[in-house]
């Protein structure tokens, strides 16, 4: 796409953001609906021409056979501008890909026997369903990539930080230390644990005529064991069977996999705050890039543009598959076209996602702890080290800790000093005492240290 068909882009995706998600186009565009299509008709073809039952539709031979397949894997920009001049006339999209393939056929007489057996049986819909579960499936694959590096550069860091003590806010308060590399870990589990469930959504498909009863395939060919062929021929794409719909397959598996990619993203989207807050507590600074301007007013400005473009990004994304996981599964009888212009709008959302997922790996990459902040943040905060006093209290049976603890300390600053005088004055055996008296804010991390380092093991 040359700049100025980029600058009349209706879509952000075909325009600004085109390069950050290009290899989606060749998928999700219309030229990619149409290649999928034609994959399936001809698959469908061939899976004919192998049913003995079915002699008027005989095995092409090799040379015949290898054409008909080029027709899908070399399917051009061309064939595709020639199947729309065909739409133009009839004014449906899967018929105009059904001419398209009778003209390609018409080229090979030994495919002669074999042009009414294009699209045989076939509702529209038994090509669509099969056609946009491949593109999902195959769509899934680069998210799953991108993905699959997020989670590996959150985990190095992770580990890098794993003993980096670190002040967590809970209700935006000061609350027990953590370590930077144990909150990243927390996001590294939640990532990889989803994007397992989103790899494993299985993609169903159906090829089973107007209403879902074989009617026209038992009226043709009544001896056909039609439910196996159609079964063996939707498996063979690596997608499920699904051997009772209507005329669509109902998308319920569409609308799990819209769920899956969401909770992905509402993860990023998570994570994103997060580190916009800690970038903004001054925990991590950000490399500046050369050229790069952060405001068009302030010259000092390095702004956190990566995680808000990611979050701008991912609630997109999310509000087009909550409305594609809710509408695709709701049909008035046995067919109605509201979910047809629904569906073209997946390569939007599966776009969008693709594009947080990237920002935020872009963010990360200009990410630079700052330890001596951080360090002077937890170090301030003496008065987090009531937690541990008053459980240590209540193992020994030192009566009302918390309140003791909570009188000194709610609402208040103290200082080492005042922690230290308290613990001092304990009824509680020596050997807890000086436990406690070795405690800072800096060593009361729990097993935050060894949850981090070992987040790599994990994973699956």
């Amino acid at each position: 796409m040359d700049q100025e068909h980029e600058l009349l882009s209706l879509s952000p995706l075909d325009g600004r953001y085109r390069e950050k998600c290009a290899e989606l186009a060749p998928i999700f565009s219309e030229y990619g609906l149409m290649r999928y299509r034609v994959q399936v008709e001809i698959e469908w073809l061939l899976k004919l021409a192998a049913e003995p039952g079915i002699a008027e539709c005989p095995p092409p031979g090799d040379d015949a056979g290898e054409f008909l397949r080029n027709l899908a894997a070399d399917f051009s920009i061309a064939d595709a501008a020639r199947i729309k001049e065909l739409e133009a006339t009839t004014r449906h999209d899967v018929k105009a890909v059904e001419y398209f393939l009778k003209e390609q056929l018409s080229q090979k007489p030994e495919l002669n026997p074999h042009l009414e057996f294009v699209h045989f049986a076939c509702t529209t819909w038994d090509i669509n369903n099969l056609a946009y579960a491949l593109m999902l499936r195959d769509g899934r694959e680069a998210l799953a990539a991108a993905l699959a590096q997020l989670v590996e550069a959150l985990t190095a860091m992770s580990e890098q930080f794993a003993a980096q003590p670190m002040l967590s806010r809970t209700h935006g308060q000061p609350a027990s230390p953590t370590t930077m590399g144990k909150e990243l870990a927390n996001f590294v589990w939640r990532l990889q644990r989803e994007l397992n469930k989103f790899r494993k959504v299985e993609l169903l498909g159906k090829i089973n005529g107007a209403v879902g009863n074989y009617n026209a395939h038992v009226a043709a060919y009544p001896d056909v064991e039609w439910p196996g062929l159609a079964r063996d021929f939707v498996e063979s794409f690596g997608l499920g069977w699904n051997p009772y719909t209507t005329q669509i397959e109902p998308y319920d598996s569409f609308a799990e996999y819209c769920a899956a990619l969401s909770r992905l993203n509402t993860i990023v989207l998570d994570l994103d705050r997060d580190l916009w807050t800690y970038i903004s507590l001054g925990y991590f600074r950000q490399r500046a890039v050369a050229g790069e301007v952060g405001s068009s007013t302030m010259p000092h400005k390095v702004n956190p543009i990566d995680f808000e473009n990611s979050e701008g990004n991912a609630g997109v994304a999310n509000s087009l598959l909550h409305h594609l996981a809710e509408k695709l599964p709701i049909s008035r009888l046995q067919r109605d076209l509201s979910d047809s212009t629904v569906l073209r709008n997946f390569g939007i959302a599966l776009g969008y996602s693709l594009l947080a997922f990237r920002s935020t790996l872009a963010g990360l990459g200009k990410l630079e702890l700052d330890a001596e902040i951080i360090d002077a943040d937890i170090d301030g905060c003496w008065e987090i080290l009531a937690e541990a006093i008053q459980t240590v209290m209540r193992r020994h049976d030192v009566p009302e800790p918390y309140e003791k603890l909570k009188e000194l300390t709610r609402g208040r600053k103290v200082n080492e000093a005042a922690i230290r005088a308290f613990v001092k004055k304990l009824d509680i055996p020596d050997e807890s005492r000086q436990s406690l008296l070795q405690l800072t804010p800096r060593t009361y991390l729990g097993k935050a240290i060894d949850l981090a380092g070992s987040i790599r093991s994990h994973l699956d």
